[in-house]
């Protein structure tokens, strides 16, 4: 297959494209700045520029019959208090994790329609399910991005594409170094000081890269996708059915537990 990955200088991105790559399968990496790798090819795209995604698509082309595969993983973090956050700083995460995929996608179905196959995976995060105390802004741009996928769904069904949420808990990275942290007004800093801390154990302890792309090459041989599918650690991914479980009052206590929040 042709697999086009977004976000393949490090991380999960990376990981994957070298994953597929060594399986045999033509891998393009789209990321900002140049990856060498001898399992992928790496083209330099600013995935929130459409001028620059629509000739990372023509270079691909000029080698490529069709693509059949686009991960749409690039995308950012942001941290931080809503009444902290910018304008300036939403602006630059929903560029990146809601227009950027979009862009890609819109760049990459004209030839997917063409040969009537085609499946596209959304990265997203188990936090685009709730609101997440100080990543409000991170889990409502990827909300934003599944209630697309699920239109998207609709959409391209006539012509055999797939299209689908991957929703992950979290992932061993380095995600932490491409994160926007909001500067701290001091009503928040005690607060957020703990809970900053165990958002990076967290992640320190999160799944390994590796099986995240052992899980996508089982998806992507699955004929027929579900909008949504979740990958994490237990604690994480069942925090998704309980918030419609139980009573509202009883679901937000828990996450006030879990986050470690206390009244001033």
């Amino acid at each position: 297959m042709t697999i086009i990955i977004t976000g393949t200088s490090s991380g999960i991105g990376f990981a994957l494209a070298e994953y597929f790559g060594k399986k045999g399968h033509k891998v393009y990496g789209l990321s900002r700045k140049h990856t060498e790798s001898q399992y992928f090819r790496s083209i330099p795209t600013d995935v929130t520029d459409n001028h620059a995604i629509q000739n990372a698509i023509a270079e691909v082309l000029k080698t490529e019959t069709r693509i059949d595969v686009l991960i749409n993983n690039a995308g950012m973090g942001m941290v931080g208090a809503v009444e902290d956050s910018t304008k300036e700083d939403i602006l630059k995460l929903f560029s990146l994790n809601l227009a950027g995929p979009v862009q890609m996608m819109s760049a990459v179905l004209p030839t997917m329609r063409e040969h009537k196959f085609g499946k596209i995976i959304n990265v997203s995060s188990i936090g685009s399910e709730m609101g997440l105390p100080f990543r409000g802004f991170y889990s409502a741009s990827k909300s934003a991005l599944d209630k697309v996928t699920e239109a998207m769904r609709y959409e391209v069904y006539p012509w055999n594409i797939e299209v689908c949420s991957l929703h992950l808990g979290d992932i061993k990275t380095n995600i932490a170094d491409n994160r926007v942290i909001a500067k701290v007004s001091q009503p928040y800093k005690n607060v957020f000081d703990k809970v900053y801390a165990l958002m990076n154990s967290h992640v320190d302890e999160g799944t390994e890269p590796l099986e995240v792309a052992e899980y996508i090459e089982k998806l992507l041989g699955k004929n027929k996708w579900k909008a949504h599918y979740y990958f994490g650690k237990f604690g994480q991914k069942i925090g998704v059915p309980l918030k419609w479980i139980l009573p509202q009052g009883t679901y937000e206590n828990l996450m006030k537990k879990y986050n470690k929040l206390d009244k001033n």
